[in-house]
């Protein structure tokens, strides 16, 4: 955890109701960090529907395979979640070390091993000695309690300077539900399903097929459209899980059931304000960017353009230094591999329009331009000319404090 908390980060924190059928509790089990939490366990007193997507990366961690396969039962009791160490490119031994830490908790919380999900952060290539918090699940499942959802969100943190929260109500069927969900990831967020890790609950009762739609669908414009530093994760694991717990609530078998309307529109603003978040917390940060295209061939081509500007090193730290380098977004434009115009292209930095028909604005200010980029939040947009294809994605500078952070990881 980074000794400065980062200028972007929330000024509050929302009060975090309990969610009915789940409880919480963190320990500190020395992994890599001394004198703080490095591990969660979540319970859930009755099996609850669960679902998942996770990193696309062809090296994932040996948690993302064990997860994957336990997904198909659609069931959950147990989650251990751990930082300081991913787990990730550990061979035969990170199997080891899953197998050892499921049968665990499995046997502290009195569940089936496929009832047991697994989620671990921090450095890649270092064995996990398992043994470190095997030994603790079976009290942390004693103390586990409903209302410690801050102190989840801390005990999973690793190069993070703040815990990511949020929470919504919703209506399914006249009864309020509630969905809660806390996130990780500052650096090594480019992610292709969600971010780094993710864990997301409610008390609907929604099957897990229905659940899963949703959550597919959910990340799209949500993790999967935010960028810190182009590069994805071998861990990225988002779960969400529904206890069917609250009052009154009748089960929902698909997820086009017109009931789940509103809990859809929770449920997606929800994750929007963890990507977001976990951008706001991006290594170094000192800026937030939003980039959005217009007129592109289509919306999968805006996305790629927006990417392309969103992670052009050039791009970000042009940003960092508040510096109103327009040529630079028409480079990213240009190299992103999709259709564009050079003669119809035109960029606005806020509400200031600093190129238009493939050229400077005629009336082109750079006081103005330099204005937008000194503040806090800012907005590139590009409109291609060619189509109605448009995108947003959200990212952060790029500054020398991101290089010395990752400079010393290790260390």
């Amino acid at each position: 955890m980074s000794a400065t908390v980062s200028p972007l980060a929330p000024k509050s924190y929302p009060d975090m109701p309990a969610i009915k059928g789940l409880r919480m509790a963190t320990a500190a089990a020395g992994i890599k960090y001394k004198n703080r939490t490095d591990v969660l366990l979540m319970v859930f007193d009755e099996p609850a529907s669960v679902a998942g997507v996770f990193t696309r990366s062809k090296c994932p961690s040996a948690p993302v395979d064990f997860c994957r396969a336990n997904l198909s039962n659609g069931r959950a009791r147990a989650v251990v979640v751990n930082s300081g160490n991913a787990n990730a490119f550990t061979g035969v031994k990170g199997k080891a070390s899953t197998d050892l830490t499921a049968k665990s908790a499995s046997e502290a919380v009195g569940c089936d091993v496929g009832e047991v999900y697994l989620a671990s952060t921090g450095v890649i290539g270092e064995p996990l000695d398992a043994t470190k918090f095997a030994g603790v699940l079976g009290d942390m499942h004693g103390a586990a309690t409903g209302s410690f959802w801050l102190e989840a969100a801390k005990a999973i943190m690793t190069t993070d300077t703040y815990p990511k929260v949020a929470t919504r109500t919703a209506e399914i069927g006249g009864v309020t539900v509630t969905i809660n969900g806390i996130a990780k990831g500052a650096g090594m967020i480019a992610p292709d399903m969600a971010t780094m890790l993710s864990f997301v609950a409610t008390d609907a009762d929604i099957a897990p097929d229905a659940l899963q739609a949703l959550l597919s669908a959910g990340v799209g414009a949500t993790f999967n459209s935010v960028t810190v530093d182009s590069d994805t994760s071998t861990s990225d694991t988002l779960l969400l899980f529904a206890t069917g717990k609250a009052d009154g609530q009748v089960r929902v078998e698909t997820a086009d059931d017109p009931r789940l309307q509103g809990f859809r529109a929770a449920l997606n603003d929800l994750l929007k304000d963890l990507a977001l978040q976990v951008v706001r917390d991006g290594e170094g940060a000192r800026k937030m960017v939003e980039v959005t295209v217009t007129g592109a061939e289509n919306d999968v081509a805006a996305k790629r353009i927006a990417l392309s500007i969103a992670n052009s090193p050039l791009v970000k730290t042009a940003v960092a230094g508040e510096d109103a380098n327009w040529g630079r977004v028409v480079m990213a434009v240009g190299k992103s591999g999709e259709m564009a115009d050079r003669d119809r292209l035109a960029i606005w930095f806020g509400d200031v329009r600093v190129a238009v028909d493939g050229e400077r604005d005629p009336s082109y200010s750079e006081a103005a331009a330099t204005a937008v980029m000194q503040q806090e939040d800012i907005v590139i947009r590009a409109d291609i000319g060619l189509g109605h294809g448009t995108a947003t994605v959200w990212t952060c500078d790029l500054t020398k404090e991101y290089v010395a952070i990752n400079g010393d990881y290790r260390s």
